[in-house]
């Protein structure tokens, strides 16, 4: 395709390019998107397709032109990717196109460009794989844990206090009108779930009894308009309920699950922490090693890839409309960083061979089959459905780059 490509700007990964389409080859563009339609249009007094065209292009001049512009900047972009020798990480945009009877076609394209990871380095650097021990406090944690879950609430008729689950009727005025007819709440004094100057209120309180004073709202409370105000508040205490741990004993061991005795619980509650511990450790070498590389190998990163991902932690964590601007820029460090992490993987796995394999797979779902009991083929089949084989071949790709990195680089 005859076109002109100017570039207005190349900055790291970002080409802006000017693109003009020459008025012979839009005007060729035009008759064939005349001669089609001729082909279909349906006239009065016409046969199907045998009106002449001087007519379907009156008739259809607008749509001829519109069919003609768009096979025009499809042909012109696969142009400019094939002669400048790009690869777009997103999706193009065309900006400022000027499409006039009689002139040439122009306007410009916005690219954002997959950048070229090089990693002319990956071995000689020394990380450190953190400690996996499992102490005596981590594992009372965890079945103190298992025993809050287990835990029974029963009523009581003393004041609240940290810890208790109360309910409450709450009811505020605003800006000198009358007090509201107030709203029921159950919470857990000291976990945070009303401000403090509100838990004092209740913790002064005994079942039905009923508290009024100003409160003033915390200055960083969440709802900006609502940071700093004092006003009237009214708290009636409807009922306190006090936690019940059961005995960690032989009994709770067998409530939790199939364990003959309290000590066969701890072996196991102590071999799954320990089981986390190695998993978390072998995260962190892992990132280890990743930010040696990327820091001996600097790369730029698409901003789309960026926004893409960090739009996706929104969606994930449910983020509230308003709050997205602040969480977009909290998330940004988080979503680059494993932007470049992907990209040094997939890099390091298609230079050195690296990347699953369907034989690789097959064995993985075989191995998931063999511990569920289950046909391997029923597996596979219900991976499949699920889309999860991807996420398999990702595991598997990432497990053989990283067991490649770790025998490049001294791990103590």
């Amino acid at each position: 395709m005859e076109i002109q490509i100017k570039t207005k700007k190349s900055e790291g990964l970002e080409r802006l390019l000017e693109v003009s389409v020459p008025v012979e080859t839009v005007r060729d563009a035009e008759d064939k998107a005349a001669r089609k339609y001729a082909t279909q249009a349906r006239l009065p007094g016409f046969r199907p397709g045998k009106a002449p065209a001087a007519i379907v292009r009156k008739k259809f001049g607008e749509a001829i032109r519109q069919a003609a512009l768009e096979t025009l900047v499809q042909d012109a972009f696969k142009e400019v990717m094939e002669r400048e020798k790009l690869q777009p990480a997103s999706q193009p945009h065309v900006h400022d196109l000027h499409f006039h009877e009689g002139k040439p076609l122009t306007f410009e394209l916005h690219v954002e460009v997959r950048p070229e990871v090089k990693l002319e380095r990956t071995s000689g650097f020394r990380v450190k794989r953190p400690a996996q021990q499992v102490g005596e406090t981590q594992l009372q944690e965890q079945l103190d844990a298992l025993r809050d879950q287990r835990a029974t609430w029963a009523p009581v008729d003393d004041k609240p206090m940290p810890g208790d689950q109360v309910t409450v009727n709450l009811a505020t005025a605003e800006d000198g009108a009358a007090m509201s007819e107030g709203k029921e709440y159950r919470l857990v004094i000291g976990e945070g779930q009303a401000i403090p100057a509100i838990e004092e209120l209740i913790l002064e309180a005994k079942p039905g009894q009923t508290i009024e004073r100003p409160v003033k709202w915390p200055e960083d409370f969440p709802d900006e308009a609502q940071r700093g105000k004092t006003k009237p508040v009214r708290v009636e205490l409807l009922d306190v309920k006090r936690k019940s741990l059961p005995a960690l004993d032989d009994a709770f061991a067998r409530d939790v699950g199939d364990f003959d005795s309290l000590d066969a619980l701890k072996t196991a509650v102590k071999a799954d922490l320990e089981s986390h511990a190695e998993r978390d450790s072998e995260s962190q070498l892992r990132q280890q090693l990743l930010d040696e590389v990327i820091s001996a190998n600097p790369f730029d990163v698409p901003e789309g890839w960026v926004a893409e991902l960090s739009e996706a932690y929104l969606k994930q964590f449910q983020v509230p409309e308003e709050e997205r601007p602040r969480f977009a820029q909290e998330f940004r460090p988080v979503a680059e960083r494993q932007v470049r992490r992907d990209l040094v993987i997939e890099t390091i796995a298609e230079k050195e061979g690296l990347t699953a394999t369907e034989a690789d797979i097959d064995d993985r779902v075989a191995d998931v089959a063999s511990k569920r009991g289950a046909n391997p083929s029923e597996v596979y089949a219900s991976l499949q459905k699920a889309g999860r084989l991807r996420e398999i071949e990702r595991s598997i790709t990432e497990e053989k780059v990283f067991t490649w990195l770790k025998e490049r680089n001294t791990v103590e």
